[in-house]
């Protein structure tokens, strides 16, 4: 799949799964890999500082849904292979403005698979049959779970905001073009991501940072809807997995196997932070829980069936949700001048998706 100067494009590179996936991908393997980002409030290149002098490192500023400037980053790198994490992911985000949702997700996927199959129809046989173009979505995109089951790749599609309706769009698209053009695909769908590099709107930062501070922390509604939690690590390590072993027109559903409320989380985050910092003024952290009006269609639960790339691929996740989770906040303890700067003005860890 990844012979001697094999070059692989990601798009997204700057963001919270895809720097990681750069900086997992220069440590491990020969690939050169070129990080393709727009840099929005999400992309941050201070995420790549320790890589960014690598030798087989590439960095293009391009806005995924411009054809031209795609068709140039594959006219200059001539990618074996295409990891496509570039997205709009917020869901509270794309309550407030899901115009910029459909725009990135749903017609920057169409320009990437139009300007990747126009590469792929110029290799030469053997690069053809080696080339894969990986779309990563999320578990989103089949809706909310009662109280039992988990998705599996074949549960019906059922998003429930703009967000996963955007993601579910781009993986129809992604699957038409390989049954229609031939294009050969993989697609993998996770589950909630957590760990080192996240923006602080996500759940899990946020409570981290506001605990910090002695700001309150807001669980939605009761706190019970449910979320299967996957360490961003031992996702990189499956998405290289789905990418180099997967089988053409195939999904894969990637999960940590750790299901827990929201509550639980925030909990869990708090009863850490107590035994990390004994001297905090603000112990227990978990008398700053302050329950807020639920999100407008929250899904009631999410959980993964990642029994098929474990069976297949023989990928299983690393992490349990403890031990990830106790070096997520640490990473966060250890790096303020990373999320401080982060939080450049655009964002300030306020609500956001309120209608």
């Amino acid at each position: 799949m990844a012979p001697e100067g094999f070059t692989l494009l990601v798009t997204g590179g700057a963001g919270f799964i895809g720097s990681e996936v750069v900086r997992q991908l220069l440590a491990e393997t020969d690939w050169t890999v070129v990080n393709v980002d727009k840099l929005t409030y999400a992309g941050n290149l201070e995420s790549l500082e320790s890589v960014a002098g690598h030798p087989r490192y590439r960095f293009e500023q391009v806005d995924i849904c411009e054809a031209p400037a795609v068709r140039g980053l594959f006219e200059r790198h001539r990618p074996g292979a295409v990891m496509h994490l570039a997205a709009e992911s917020h869901v509270d985000r794309s309550i407030d403005g899901p115009g910029e949702f459909v725009r990135t997700n749903v017609w920057g996927t169409y320009t990437l698979l139009q300007e990747a199959l126009r590469h792929w129809r110029t290799l030469p046989p053997e690069r053809r049959a080696a080339f894969r173009f990986h779309h990563v979505s999320t578990d989103e995109v089949y809706g909310s779970l009662g109280p039992t089951g988990r998705f599996t790749e074949d549960t019906p599609y059922a998003p429930n905001s703009p967000y996963s309706a955007s993601k579910a769009s781009s993986d129809h698209l992604v699957r038409a073009w390989f049954h229609t053009y031939g294009l050969p695909v993989v697609t993998s769908n996770c589950s909630n991501n957590y760990g080192p590099f996240q923006f602080p709107e996500k759940l899990i930062p946020l409570v981290t940072l506001n605990a910090l501070e002695g700001r309150p922390l807001p669980v939605y509604g009761k706190g019970d809807n449910v979320r299967d939690w996957l360490y961003v690590g031992d996702h990189a390590r499956a998405l290289r997995s789905v990418l180099t072993a997967g089988t053409p027109g195939e999904t894969y559903n990637v999960g940590g196997n750790n299901e827990r409320t929201n509550l639980e989380v925030v909990r869990t985050i708090c009863a850490v932070l107590d035994q990390l910092l004994p001297d905090s003024p603000h112990r227990p952290h978990e008398r700053l829980v302050t329950f807020v009006t639920d999100r407008p269609g929250h899904d009631r639960r999410y959980a993964i069936d990642a029994s098929k790339i474990a069976r297949d691929l023989g990928w299983t996740p690393a992490e349990s949700f403890e031990s990830g989770l106790r070096k997520t906040v640490q990473w966060y303890l250890d790096n303020p001048r990373w999320w401080r700067r982060v939080q450049d003005g655009s964002y300030q860890r306020e609500r956001l998706g309120l209608l």
